[in-house]
């Protein structure tokens, strides 16, 4: 006889695992069709480049607290050492008083009528008590010499003190500005860290490459230095053409944008501030068409600054990751010039 038992169902334990099993794949492989794709070289080179001039941004803030903190910690020291020798110059004084004070008791101790009454030459007395009464006048000058010694170091002691209240405020500020700009760079050194080996060495010879180019074959064509000083600017920013650019230095082997200023124009014995945004208050502003050789080009809304170099030819240290080199004022951002005065 046929056997009519009705087939095993399925345990239901075992659909649910089978369906989601299934539900995940079909939901990988839509993920897998949408997913972002891996960015190229071009686009992390893109994204890097931007995070450079944000950082060269902070830069210029941070090499402005710098400043600030190193003028300030000479105006703490100055007020420090003044309020020494005050202190010394005061106990000097007051050493001299005592002395007097202690000769006067020693010799006037007994009362001026007596002492008249008793000497042997009241003329002679007499004298002696002019003596004394100049003496007297004496005590009172440096009596009053001292009071105003005092108010003079209280006075110096509270400016050191509001200086030194100052210097603490600028060094958190340059704390805030240094991590920002070491923020921006190790957001910078992640996205280049999706790269593989190959494709980093890839993008710097392509950089270096470029940098090579813009350094040997811009043509600067024959324009004329804004002055004698700019000319010898001009002149000692070239031999820099190259220089890895480090945020926050000043040279001779590295620089910022404005340190490689500072450092051009100081070999024409002109000294400029600190930051592209003060370079950018020393002279007179010009419009592109007004530029000469080795007039400031401000740019980047005031937070990059370069030389003029001719020919449509900026000179400058763009930002990490570059080198001191020419580049187009026509790929930049320009704000407008300075003529060094």
């Amino acid at each position: 006889m046929a056997s009519h038992r009705r087939p095993k169902q399925p345990n239901r334990t075992r659909i649910t695992v089978l369906t989601a099993t299934a539900a995940a794949a079909v939901a990988l492989t839509s993920q897998a069709a949408h997913a972002d794709p891996k960015p190229t070289v071009k686009d992390v080179k893109s994204k890097v480049d931007d995070l450079y001039k944000q950082a060269d941004k902070a830069t210029d803030k941070y090499d402005g607290a710098k400043d600030q903190e190193s003028k300030l910690q000479k105006d703490v020291d100055n007020l420090q050492d003044r309020v020494a020798r005050g202190q010394d110059e005061l106990n000097t004084m007051r050493d001299a008083l005592g002395a007097m004070a202690t000769a006067q008791y020693r010799t006037g101790g007994i009362d001026p009528s007596v002492q008249l009454f008793l000497s042997a030459n009241p003329d002679s007395y007499l004298d002696k008590a002019s003596t004394m009464d100049q003496v007297s006048a004496k005590q009172a000058d440096q009596l009053r010499e001292i009071q105003s010694k005092q108010r003079e170091l209280a006075q110096e002691r509270e400016e050191a003190q509001a200086k030194m209240k100052d210097l603490g405020s600028a060094r958190k500020e340059l704390g805030e500005k240094k991590k920002e700009v070491q923020g921006k760079l190790a957001e910078a050194n992640k996205l280049l860290n999706t790269l593989t080996a190959q494709q980093k060495q890839q993008m710097a010879e392509a950089d270096q490459q470029a940098a090579d180019r813009s350094s040997s074959r811009v043509s600067l064509g024959k324009g004329v230095p804004a002055s004698q000083r700019a000319a010898v600017a001009f002149q000692a920013a070239q031999t820099r053409l190259g220089k890895p650019y480090v945020y926050g230095a000043t040279g001779p082997n590295s620089f910022d944008c404005s340190g490689l200023m500072m450092w051009s124009y100081a070999h024409a014995g002109v000294s400029l501030p600190r930051t592209s945004e003060a370079q950018g208050t020393v002279g007179p502003h010009l419009s592109m068409s007004q530029l000469q050789i080795g007039d400031l080009v401000i740019m980047d809304g005031g937070s990059h600054v370069g030389m003029w170099a001719g020919n449509g030819q900026v000179l400058h240290a763009p930002h990490t990751g570059t080198v001191v080199k020419y580049e187009a004022v026509s790929d930049m951002t320009f704000d407008y010039g300075v003529r060094v005065g």
